[in-house]
């Protein structure tokens, strides 16, 4: 069994133009302040990580990892959640997903796409330069506007779009391979990979590839009511990163999962800050450390009510209560009885 690495936190929510959120050494100091020893960094326009001068500088990599080391930080994964959205989207979601993309490629949705694939493949070489072993990021969707099928779906639709969704990743997970890196997909509602069922249907159709791992958030599950401990069970061998993210369902005669187009705070199913939701993180923890899962317990923060800091300030001690430190021996080995092969076959009469 491993002891769990942490407590990280993402850093996508809380970058921003005011101090200490404007600059990575003053953010990493504000995070480190807060007991996290790990920091999970947003990549691209507007962040912190210039892929491009990461994928090809080890010089400008370890300027980043020497920031983050003045204040007892590592870099638990990079991310490029939003250039992995733009590897696949539906044209009925083209307008949204423009602001993801540098001002230059919007409304150009073909080059959009070659700059966000070509981004997460940069991704993988920084990773490698920064020794990191895992990535987050997600898968994107074509068949997302399709998911409640009203009209029927034509046969065939969903297995094109998987099938496409295959074409565009596989050559992606190959450079992830190429260099040592597990590309995690964050299964998310609104993503093609949301559910177990569909992150079968897409390892089928990319050979099952080694580096098509998962990005564990509970989350997510409580608000399409999977269950979440179940998921462990099926998919450990394939969870790669975490994301310590808590969430609440409470259904009534309005509404349900769907949320009736309310704003967050109205819906059923929120998420919310860590130990104020539904989540039970003593038995995720548990299975995970029974599992030997490798990687980090990272804080996600989102909430439709608590302020952010707050949520960052009592999410490093939640983390760390919960990480359990493996036990190195059995706890009945005290009344170990010392016997040997021969003695045992002694014992079973043979």
């Amino acid at each position: 069994m491993k002891t769990l690495k942490g407590p990280g936190i993402f850093l996508a929510q809380f970058v921003g133009p005011k101090p200490p959120f404007d600059r990575l050494d003053t953010i990493a100091k504000w995070a480190a302040d807060l007991g996290y020893i790990g920091l999970q960094l947003p990549t691209g326009p507007g962040s912190f990580v210039d892929l491009d001068k990461a994928a090809d500088s080890q010089t400008y990599c370890d300027e980043i990892t020497g920031t983050l080391a003045q204040y007892g930080l590592e870099v638990t994964e990079l991310s490029t959640h939003l250039q992995g959205q733009l590897v696949a989207v539906h044209p009925a979601y083209d307008a949204m997903f423009d602001g993801f993309a540098p001002p230059e490629l919007r409304g150009r949705p073909a080059e959009r796409q070659a700059w966000a694939v070509n981004q997460v493949k940069l991704a993988a070489r920084a990773s490698r330069r920064m020794g990191l072993t895992a990535h987050a990021t997600f898968s994107g969707a074509l068949a997302w506007p399709y998911l409640y099928p009203w009209p029927q779906r034509p046969a065939g639709l969903v297995e094109e779009a998987f099938a496409e969704l295959g074409r565009r990743w596989k050559p992606i997970l190959d450079v992830f391979d190429e260099n040592g890196v597990d590309a995690c997909y964050e299964i998310h509602p609104g993503e093609d990979l949301h559910d177990g069922a569909t992150y079968e249907r897409f390892l089928d159709e990319v050979g099952g590839h080694p580096r098509a791992c998962l990005l564990y958030d509970p989350s997510h599950f409580v608000l399409q009511q999977l269950d979440y401990l179940d998921y462990i069970d099926r998919y450990h061998e394939r969870i790669r990163a975490f994301h310590v993210k808590d969430a609440e369902f409470r259904p009534n005669g309005r509404s349900g999962v769907y949320g009736g187009y309310q704003g967050w705070v109205d819906r059923p199913g929120r998420f919310r800050s860590l130990g104020d939701g539904q989540v039970d993180f003593k038995a995720i923890f548990s299975k995970l450390a029974a599992y030997d899962y490798p990687g980090w317990a990272v804080l996600e923060w989102e909430c439709a009510l608590k302020h952010p800091e707050d949520g960052a300030r009592e999410g490093a001690p939640f983390i760390r209560d919960h990480i359990i430190r493996v036990t190195e021996h059995a706890f009945d080995d005290f009344a170990g009885s010392g016997l040997d092969a021969a003695a045992n076959r002694k014992l079973l009469g043979l």
